[in-house]
């Protein structure tokens, strides 16, 4: 199941490293290019809950199957992708497609663990698994990075063998394929997915359309309704897509919440660290993946003490510390951005890793623990739901405020060296577009008086990139300043497990007599 969950996880974060030299090949727009990163977080955030469902109905075995040959399928498309003006809508589509695969193999992936340990062991598994998870999020800019070097397609050709050896082992796992009874909740399905997707359109494009735009709020607000539609209909209906009395229970909703807020940074960082890198530290594809590796670094350590805090103590303190000190973190290495050296921000990178690290396995373990009659597919639907659509969440917000500040930071510049204020603002939309889409901040080759002076403010419009991501970074702090104030009403203690049906476990991992082992 690991190996499975391997490839959607890296996919999340990999592409961002290798956005440049797609863009550069493709010739994709900058919102373009944002949109291939976000299709994939969008339709893992729309289609979650689904899956979990369709695990819980048809057996986890069946759905981890299929999900891992819809994203192996889906990834050796986006690396096959035509160059020309068919380039942008294919490489968006089957991002969706792949984020859709991921959708039906994580739910699924992680039911069959929970099936096969039993409760005295299921917090070590689970918190083994859900580390893995974010860790596998970190390393995917390192591996991006490293296949980049070679070719782009590669970071979606690399899934060919993760995905062969996945289907080879849970084969020979023997994995039993339980079912529950029910019946697909279709109309709830839809309704999540437009409510979601909308509600992100909205976001992404304000940038574009501005948020004085009538089609902005109509997205925004129009999603937000559907999302409430569903909510009412889920209170009706028999077999709901989601049981929202899981919902009554304050830790879990506390998980919730305080996985929102930090998935709100987690997952667009990627993108906006290996951009500015790229950018203001003029790194390669390569060393901007290592200079996410510091993030990484804390990341590993600290999800390890998060999980033995679990474990003595529950979720409460290990969210309360994760969030104090992911806060902190963000907020130093905001301060620091300006300084345009890779070397002094890592204390600080490393600082908000380790903050991630303390809430991810924890929050995620101790909302699937309080799951309600063992749907743990179902409520995995829900955590994770919550979480991907944070990120999505996230991308677009941060990225239309690293638009804007960029935007207005550059014609600032530009105009104080010259340019008449209606050329200032053309050509800041250019570099913008340039650097917050793909991260190339090349000067200009032009002859004309703005090109000349493009290429004399070159160095400038880069400090004025770094100051636009400290409001991003600073946006980050924020967010897990918020979800300690979440964490502070976790009422605290450890979730009591229910006893997983014997006919649910394998024979491989029901106890022996002999031993208890």
């Amino acid at each position: 199941m690991m190996f499975a969950v391997a490839m959607t996880f890296i996919d999340q974060t990999i592409v961002a490293i290798a956005a440049p030299d797609i863009v550069r090949e493709l010739g994709l727009s900058a919102s373009g290019m944002q949109w291939v990163v976000n299709a994939y977080l969008l339709a893992l955030a729309a289609f979650f809950a689904l899956g979990g469902r369709l695990a819980d109905l048809y057996g986890p075995r069946r759905v981890v199957v299929v999900g891992t040959l819809v994203f192996v399928v889906s990834s050796v498309l986006c690396g096959c992708v035509p160059r020309g003006d068919v380039a942008q809508g294919w490489l968006i589509a089957f991002r969706a497609t792949q984020g859709f695969g991921a959708a039906l193999l994580f739910p699924a992936a992680l039911a069959v663990v929970v099936a096969v340990f039993p409760p005295d062991r299921r917090g070590r598994a689970l918190a083994l698994f859900f580390g893995l998870s974010g860790a596998l999020t970190a390393i995917g800019p390192l591996l991006g990075g490293w296949l980049t070097g070679w070719t782009w397609r590669a970071v979606f050709w690399v899934n060919v063998p993760v995905a062969v050896v996945a289907l080879v082992l849970t084969a020979l796992a023997h994995v039993s394929d339980r079912r529950r009874a029910g019946t697909l909740d279709v109309r709830g399905a839809v309704l999540i997915a437009v409510g979601m997707g909308l509600s992100v359109l909205g976001f992404q494009q304000a940038w574009s359309w501005g948020w004085d735009s009538a089609a902005t709020w109509i997205c925004v607000v129009g999603g937000l309704v559907v999302l409430g539609m569903f909510v009412a209909y889920e209170r009706r209906v028999r077999h709901p897509l989601i049981d929202l009395r899981v919902f009554k229970d304050k830790a879990f909703s506390v998980d919730a919440a305080v996985l929102f807020f930090s998935m709100l940074a987690f997952v667009p960082l990627f993108f906006f660290a290996s951009v500015y890198a790229q950018v203001c530290l003029s790194a390669s594809p390569n060393q901007a993946a290592l200079f996410l590796l510091y993030f990484f670094a804390g990341f590993a350590i600290a999800s390890q003490w998060g999980g033995r805090i679990l474990d003595k103590q529950g979720a409460r303190p290990a969210l309360k510390i994760g969030t104090v000190v992911g806060c902190v973190g963000f907020a130093l290495w905001a301060g620091e951005l300006t300084d345009l050296s890779m070397h002094d921000q890592w204390p600080y990178a490393a600082l908000a890793g380790a903050g991630i690290g303390f809430i991810l396995a924890p929050a995620s373990t101790d909302a699937v623990n309080r799951s309600i009659g063992a749907s743990y597919g179902e409520v995995t639907g829900i955590t994770q739901t919550v979480r991907n659509f944070a990120a999505s969440v996230g991308l677009a917000v941060l990225g239309t405020v690293l638009t804007h500040v960029t935007h207005t930071n550059v014609v600032n510049t530009l105009e104080s060296r010259g340019l008449p204020p209606n050329v200032a603002h053309d050509v800041a939309r250019d570099i913008t577009d340039s650097v917050t889409g793909n991260g190339d901040a090349a000067p200009p080759t032009g002859t004309g008086p703005a090109a000349t002076t493009m290429r004399d403010a070159m160095s400038a419009i880069r400090m004025d990139f770094a100051q636009a991501n400290q409001w991003v970074f600073y946006g980050m702090a924020i967010a897990l300043g918020i979800a300690f104030l979440c964490a502070l009403r976790h009422p605290g203690g450890r979730a009591v497990t229910p006893e997983q049906p014997e006919e649910s476990l394998t024979p491989a991992s029901r106890p022996d007599p002999g031993t208890g082992t």
